[in-house]
């Protein structure tokens, strides 16, 4: 126990004698009942944009993965390891979860990757390289264009959020309950530095600040 971080001690023992003590009934209801989220929030893993911290959430509020870049892979079930998709499915099969939210950031690490293809790996397995390949075709067009290097880090930061959601309906069963009206699919995109959140308008795929 004692090469556990202190930080992160210290941090359950505020939590476990502040908030979880403030919310003692809700907790024990979760517990007892299940969870019944009606959103599903696709993140970015960065440490800097945590939805629930965004959304200021409770506890049981939102459904929410998070992976390099909130990228949502094409729907492809031929066995192998899925990581969002099973949570994609869960969420939507069992949680019967109403909205899905693609939530994009500003600084993106792993959209400064995709900008940058002749970078060396990480590491020999280059698994971020080879997830950032999903985005490939969208990061080639904006590397070739008339910007600055800040306007197409944010340009394909907010692309690949569109690119996110024609996966998502590549899922039969979002497709299918998005047709029946059963399910929304929402696109955002958080700016760390000032606190924005920017809200895509469907109708016109522009972002919009939300005030």
């Amino acid at each position: 126990m004692t090469d556990f971080p202190t930080k992160l001690l210290r941090g359950y023992q505020s939590f476990k004698d502040g908030r979880f003590d403030r919310e003692r009934q809700r907790y024990q209801t979760l517990a007892d009942q299940g969870q019944t989220p009606d959103t599903m929030v696709i993140a970015c893993c960065d440490s800097r944009a945590a939805p629930e911290t965004i959304f200021d959430s409770t506890p049981g509020e939102i459904f929410v993965v998070r992976n390099v870049a909130n990228l949502v892979p094409p729907y492809e079930p031929d066995g192998t390891y899925h990581s969002t998709s099973a949570a994609l499915e869960f969420a939507v099969q069992n949680l019967k979860v109403k909205h899905i939210v693609v939530l994009g950031h500003g600084r993106c690490g792993g959209i400064e990757a995709a900008l940058a293809p002749t970078s060396e790996p990480l590491s020999p397995g280059d698994f971020i390289g080879k997830w950032m390949d999903l985005i490939s075709p969208a990061a080639s067009k904006i590397i070739s264009a008339d910007l600055t290097s800040t306007e197409k880090q944010t340009q394909l930061e907010r692309d690949s959020i569109l690119y996110s959601i024609a996966n998502l309906r590549s899922f039969p069963c979002v497709k299918i309950l998005e047709d029946k009206n059963r399910l929304t699919i929402h696109a955002a995109w958080f700016d760390i530095a000032d606190g924005d959140l920017l809200v895509m308008d469907p109708k016109t795929e522009k972002f919009q600040k939300i005030k």
